[in-house]
């Protein structure tokens, strides 16, 4: 079952375990993050960013646990889901790690110079994620 608003310092974790960026999040965040799991043990996350049309997919994860179960797949069709209802037309996210778990999922790597003025506003474009990080995005 994937519920909404996880606790901050339970987001914080998981994503610390997970070695992703997390030093931006604040309680605000939460409010477009999704969870699987208890709410005093979540063994998933996935958060969306939305600005009008487009979102910023971040910071998928799940607890080694849980894994290889389909929590991430199920995770990100529900945040697809949720922007889909919400207007987004273009989901973006940066990976370092997950680029073939997305591209499995639709996803398509795109130069990071096609990024919405809003996407690259984001403090996880603009420099909590390398460089390197590959740029995808999907067309809802």
């Amino acid at each position: 079952m994937i519920t909404a608003i996880p606790s901050l310092e339970r987001v914080k974790a998981l994503l610390a375990d997970a070695n992703l960026p997390a030093e931006d999040l604040t309680e605000a965040h939460c409010q477009g993050f999704f969870y699987t799991g208890s709410s005093r043990a979540p063994t998933g996350i996935v958060g969306l960013e939305m600005f009008g049309d487009v979102a910023l997919l971040r910071s998928l994860v799940v607890a080694p646990a849980g894994r290889n179960a389909g929590a991430g797949s199920a995770l990100v069709r529900h945040a697809e889901e949720h922007a889909r209802g919400r207007g987004v037309r273009g989901l973006y996210l940066l990976t370092t790690t997950a680029e073939a778990f997305f591209d499995k999922r639709g996803y398509t790597r795109v130069a990071r110079e096609t990024a919405p003025a809003a996407i690259r506003a984001t403090k996880e474009f603009a420099g909590l994620c390398p460089a390197s990080s590959a740029f995808m995005t999907k067309l809802l």
